[in-house]
């Protein structure tokens, strides 16, 4: 099976090892970046476009289509999507349609449709401006959420509980959608919708990370992850567990409302990743993306039901049904959290091979490396990577998880020595 990756802007080397499973697992795989760094994957298949300008990285993708015959296209990245489905549609390849994949990149388009379909959703509005967020806030009632329609990985979002405190994180948001990654990485020549800051209502119960599929009417649940982080004004992704502790009926209102919002977002054979909130005692949409969640979230439904959305992807991307069953738990006890910092220029990063090593670690990916600036919120919301462990209980996966995070050692230069603008990733054109 021939596979293309797409990025329109690389995001570093993220998504690299999600290409070496694609290889492991069977495929092969060629990778084009719009905008890329040199040396990036092997050279008889990898290319950079020179542009992110989607014409031009159409225009790469065909003239390689006619070398080579793709049997799909594929990215793991948020910024990715629209790009994907833009390069599917002109080379004739399964893929989700640009309308829902707009639908599914965007928050806002994604609240309207989701709306639409009957799927419970936070109330939301756009706020093009300070005076309309405060009089959201008020007809919705403190605390809300504050979020970009364009985001990814809960950069600038914030849970705000006065007007005041509503003034200065807009202020702080606006500001940081300027350069925020995650939109500069988009393709150029696509409308991606409306590019501003929701305002939201505040859902109060637990989260769910789910890794879904829709394949024509039917939506499975392939795995289900439970968000235990306890939770400030600001959001990290940051501890799960697994299985879920979620009971059947509840488990039926998730399947219920997660197979509405797919629907309704014009999701009909896509690998999803859906995130999903309780309040009063009813599931509620957060979003739903047409690609796998992040971090270990693929280790741990390999491990916690035997579903695989790397495999799952590539089965899609060239339109075949993917291996797959309504959630039924494998019993495995898994604990998993982002290793996070404060905020500084990374000098260095140790990770004992105690810790490496241990056969109690499913799952440790250090993204961050020497060199690299990292923000923290208001200004960004970086990590240093996920360390994923087992346990033969939840608690004993969880301790073993807090305790090998504490043995790595993590030095930065102070925030205050730092430069205002970091240098710019190479990129070549």
């Amino acid at each position: 099976m021939k596979l293309l990756a797409l990025e329109a802007v690389q995001n570093g080397r993220y998504y690299q090892s999600r290409y070496h499973q694609i290889e492991e697992f069977g495929g092969t795989l060629f990778v084009l970046n719009g905008l890329g760094e040199p040396d990036y994957w092997p050279a008889d298949r990898y290319r950079v476009a020179g542009s992110r300008h989607i014409d031009d990285i159409i225009a790469a993708a065909r003239e390689w289509h006619a070398q080579e015959q793709f049997h799909g296209v594929l990215t793991f990245s948020e910024s990715g999507v629209l790009t994907v489905a833009a390069v599917a549609a002109a080379l004739g390849l399964p893929g989700v349609g640009l309308e829902a994949a707009r639908i599914s990149r965007n928050k806002l388009l994604m609240r309207e449709a989701q709306q639409r379909g009957g799927a419970p959703t936070p109330r939301f509005r756009l706020a093009n401006d300070l005076p309309s967020a405060l009089q959201t806030a008020d007809e919705f009632g403190y605390p809300v959420i504050l979020k970009p329609t364009l985001g990814a990985a809960s950069n600038f979002v914030f849970k705000v509980d006065t007007p005041d405190e509503l003034r200065t994180r807009f202020a702080q948001a606006v500001a940081g959608m300027e350069g925020m990654s995650w939109w500069r990485m988009e393709a150029e020549g696509l409308d991606p919708g409306p590019y501003g800051l929701l305002v939201e209502s505040f859902l109060d119960g637990r989260e769910m990370q789910i890794e879904a599929l829709a394949w024509d009417d039917e939506v499975y649940l392939g795995s289900i992850v439970d968000r235990i982080t306890i939770e400030g004004n600001t959001f990290d992704d940051d501890a799960h567990r697994a299985p879920t502790t979620l009971d059947a009926d509840q488990l039926a209102k998730v399947h219920q409302v997660v197979t509405a919002a797919a629907h309704a977002q014009g999701l009909r054979r896509s690998v999803m990743h859906a995130e999903v909130r309780f309040h009063r005692g009813v599931p509620h949409l957060l979003e739903i993306a047409v690609r796998p969640g992040g971090g270990g979230l693929d280790y741990f439904a390999r491990l916690s039901t035997g579903y695989c959305p790397i495999r799952a992807t590539m089965a899609v991307a060239a339109g075949i049904k993917p291996e797959v069953q309504h959630y039924k738990p494998t019993g495995v006890h898994l604990a998993g959290t982002c290793l996070i910092s404060g905020p500084g220029r990374i000098e260095q990063i140790t990770v004992p091979s105690a810790v490496a090593e241990s056969d109690r670690v499913f799952f440790l990916k250090i993204t961050a490396q020497p060199g690299d600036l990292i923000k923290r919120p208001p200004d960004g919301n970086n990590i240093l990577g996920f360390l994923c462990t087992s346990g033969a209980t939840f608690d004993e996966a969880i301790r073993t998880a807090y305790e090998f995070a504490g043995q790595i050692d993590v030095r930065l230069t102070a925030p205050h020595a730092l430069p205002t603008t970091p240098p710019a990733p190479r990129l070549t054109a």
